[in-house]
């Protein structure tokens, strides 16, 4: 069975962290969250992706190559002008190997889901749909496009954010087409599935299945639900064969050098070849490749670009801080911080900021 990977995101909300790799490709416990989506496709039967791509395309085929070391087959579309969810899909038709009438199923590339791919497609062959979305129930829909359902759970309609919702399931955002369905999606123009596609299908009365799976779901374009979502893997909230290690309280990718009297807890990464100085404390923080944490600094729940330094005593809380930057000893800095690639912050100089710098 093939499936279609939309991995062409940007990640505006997720800068500056995105300003050196595709958000899909950013490290989520360890490894891109594309290799964690990979590693659930794989397991649930599928042995062939085609992955989407647009920004920094180039990152995707040199860390994954043909798919072999991920036990799959790997091929590469790239957009040359940003196409949209269903134009997207679209421009990878010619690379499915699917009949006509068979599934083809497509991820969106930022996020993490516990989903039963099987129970998935299982539903769409019963149903015999055109396109059968995941759906997931939500405690605030409001922030979503709600996706209503009758009581045999065929679709009704796609409503967009909404004061008044009338359900709280949304779109998942993982989806089973027919493959006739994808080819008749618009070539070489953006088409958006949910404002066009989908809608168009309902007012041509065929049907559109909804699969209700309310089992771990995260979006990950923000820096919070980031860091959540690399937490909950190390714990072992959601499971992925990708983990580069064993579940527990902390994760210590290899070449990792931390002080004895160090303090890593709360699911936090400490990634290759990082440094954790004497009496530093790490609770539930995302520490990429090679970043410095010096003496007694306290990092909580922020994410620390790759050769990023940490000055001793320095304290970070809510923070981001971008690819080699460099905070001198004494800073203290709180949510809503991102510091850019390269920034450099003298000895002291902010304290409580809610700027970007």
């Amino acid at each position: 069975m093939d499936a279609v990977m939309l991995v062409g995101g940007q990640g505006s909300r997720l800068r500056p962290l995105t300003m050196s790799a595709p958000k899909p490709m950013l490290p989520v416990a360890g490894v891109p969250v594309t290799a964690h989506m990979l590693a659930r496709a794989r397991d649930a039967g599928i042995t062939r992706v085609v992955l989407a791509t647009a920004y920094r395309a180039e990152v995707f085929e040199e860390y994954f190559g043909d798919g072999s070391a991920h036990g799959l087959e790997l091929e590469y579309v790239t957009e040359a002008e940003p196409l949209g969810t269903g134009g997207a899909i679209r421009n990878v038709a010619s690379r499915l190997r699917a009949a006509p009438g068979e599934p083809v199923v497509v991820f969106n590339g930022d996020i993490l889901s516990g989903l039963d791919i099987v129970a998935l497609v299982r539903r769409h062959r019963d149903t015999d749909a055109a396109v059968t979305l995941h759906l997931t129930e939500v405690g605030d829909p409001r922030a979503f496009g709600v996706v209503p359902t009758d009581a045999d759970g065929r679709v009704t309609q796609f409503l967009e954010k909404t004061p008044d919702p009338p359900t709280n399931r949304i779109n998942a955002g993982c989806y089973v087409f027919r493959r006739s369905v994808i080819d008749g999606i618009p070539a070489g123009r953006p088409v958006s599935v949910e404002r066009e596609t989908f809608p168009g299908l309902l007012a041509s009365g065929v049907l559109v299945a909804g699969y209700v799976d309310s089992t771990y779901w995260l979006d990950l374009g923000t820096p919070d639900a980031f860091i959540q979502g690399s937490r909950d893997l190390v714990t072992g909230r959601i499971a992925s064969s990708a983990l580069p290690g064993p579940v527990g309280d902390q994760l210590l990718l290899p070449g990792a050098s931390v002080a004895g009297d160090a303090k890593i807890s709360g699911g936090a990464v400490v990634g290759a070849g990082t440094t954790v100085g004497a009496g530093a404390t790490v609770d539930g923080a995302v520490l990429f490749d090679g970043a410095v944490i010096g003496e007694g600094a306290v990092v909580r729940g922020s994410v620390v670009g790759a050769g990023a330094v940490i000055g001793a005593r320095v304290s970070l809380d809510g923070v981001i801080v971008g690819d080699g930057a460099r905070i001198e000893p004494g800073n203290e800095l709180r949510a809503g911080v991102r510091v850019f690639p390269g920034a450099v912050l003298g000895a002291g100089s902010i304290r409580f900021s809610s700027d970007r710098v």
